[in-house]
Formats: structure tokens, C-alpha cells, sequence
């Protein structure tokens, strides 16, 4: 069962991460799906954390990057990601 502290360490490890890319110049960076491999964090609550840390870096700063990748494992995983970017970010 994961807990609001956990959410919360996840949502910072995607922003850290974002903020010292950009600090040394990256303009391109790829993520796997962080902690949900033998950590076991459960990939349905770890991808909303994921993209809405991602989203709101890139909302704060549109030219920080020119590409933001996330890489997963499998299609299952790939559903999963989909499904939470339609609730977050809902296309017209």
C-alpha cells in the first residue's frame, strides 16, 4: 500500500532529476517508470505521480527540454501510462 510520503518522494525524485538535467544543459531526458520494478511501488499509482511531476516542470518552464521520454517495460505498463495521461492531460 503506498502512502502520501511515498507519492510525495517519487514526485520529488522526477523533479530533482528534471531540475539538475536542465541545471547541466540536457535538452533531451528519459525516464524508466521509477520504483515500480523491485521496489514494487504499484505502477497505477507511481504513473499519475510520474506525469504530473513531469507535466508541471514542463508547465513551469515550456524550453527547459526539447524532449521528455518516459521508457517502460512492457505494454501493460504503456496502458497504464496512457490511461493516466487521459485523466491528467485530456485531449480535445
Amino acid at each position: 500500500m503506498e502512502t502520501a510520503g511515498e507519492a510525495q518522494l517519487l514526485a520529488d525524485a522526477y523533479q530533482n532529476s528534471l531540475t539538475l538535467a536542465h541545471q547541466r544543459g540536457l535538452r533531451r531526458i528519459a525516464f524508466p517508470s521509477i520504483s515500480t520494478g523491485a521496489y514494487g511501488y504499484p505502477i497505477e499509482c507511481a504513473a499519475p505521480v510520474a506525469l504530473k511531476a513531469i507535466i508541471a516542470f514542463l508547465r513551469e518552464d515550456p524550453q527547459a527540454f526539447d524532449e521528455v521520454r518516459v521508457v517502460l517495460f512492457s505494454a501493460h505498463d504503456l496502458d497504464v501510462y496512457a490511461r493516466a495521461l487521459a485523466q491528467i492531460h485530456p485531449q480535445p
